[in-house]
């Protein structure tokens, strides 16, 4: 595992200033950020070809996962829901999971109000990865990967224009969102092997909600330069395209080389 460890860290970084740990947790890797008692990132550990089931050991082994600090968990899974607000009733979480898929049992749910809670991203987490984290730290909290992508989105609503599809990249994987008139109209998580896959789910969300091809915008984030995803790729399908960088809430106290070639969304903005 420890081949696996990438690690970017402040010049002076010193674990014992770690006030505070979010864990991300994506399909094939983990990323650990830790921040001191401004909110500020002291140093950041990637675990890459990472399996979740290595997870308990980590815990025990990682030297930045060995301060009982407070840390949230987000979980970048399939097993997802989206509720509108009004409609979520607390104990029905796996009803509403049923519609993403068959549910396995000993689950935990967990949910997250979003957009002045109009919305509830629902998911879950098996109840024995819970029991292990909650054993190691005292104060703990878990969200659905996704929120972070989400909570940017809504709060840049009202900067966009009639059809949207705003799609953000994270290894195979992506998050395609539609927004209709600045509201939601679409989002889901999709699997890729290529960026033609990106070009795919694009027209899908245009067909479905009869999106116009000469007026959608389609926003990109996370593209790495090797991907081939560029300006020039994406015209030639789409008018309005573009390639996109979140604006920051996150911020670095000085060091962190290379941490720009990672292209992963929460190096910029995160929800906390």
């Amino acid at each position: 595992m420890e081949s696996n460890l990438k690690v970017f860290k402040s010049d002076k970084f010193d674990v014992e200033d770690t006030a505070s740990l979010s864990l991300f947790l994506y399909p094939d890797s983990l990323f650990i950020f830790a921040k001191d008692k401004n909110q500020t990132n002291i140093c950041i550990h990637e675990y890459m070809n990472f399996d979740w089931n290595l997870l308990e050991h980590l815990v025990i082994s990682d030297h930045l996962l060995k301060v009982d600090v407070p840390a949230i968990v987000y979980l970048h899974q399939a097993d997802f829901s989206l509720v509108p607000g009004a409609l979520f009733q607390p104990g029905q979480e796996s009803t509403y999971l049923s519609f993403a898929g068959e549910q396995k049992d000993n689950l935990s749910f967990f949910n997250t109000p979003l957009d002045s809670n109009n919305l509830q991203v629902l998911s879950s987490i098996p109840t024995k990865m819970k029991k292990s984290l909650e054993a190691r730290f005292s104060e703990l909290a878990f969200h659905h990967g996704s929120v972070s992508f989400l909570s940017y989105l809504f709060k840049e609503r009202f900067n966009l224009i009639s059809q949207e599809i705003l799609i953000s990249v994270f290894g195979n994987h992506i998050y395609a969102a539609a927004f209709s008139n600045q509201e939601l109209a679409a989002f889901n998580i999709f699997s890729i092997e290529a960026k033609e896959d990106i070009l795919k789910y694009a027209l899908i969300l245009c067909e479905q909600l009869k999106f116009d091809r000469n007026h959608v915008r389609i926003s990109i984030f996370g593209a790495a330069e090797e991907s081939g995803i560029s300006d020039t790729w994406g015209k030639e399908y789409f008018y309005n395209f573009r390639l996109m960088a979140p604006h920051a809430n996150q911020n670095y106290t000085h060091g962190f080389k290379h941490l720009k070639s990672e292209n992963l969304f929460e190096t910029n903005w995160q929800f906390d």
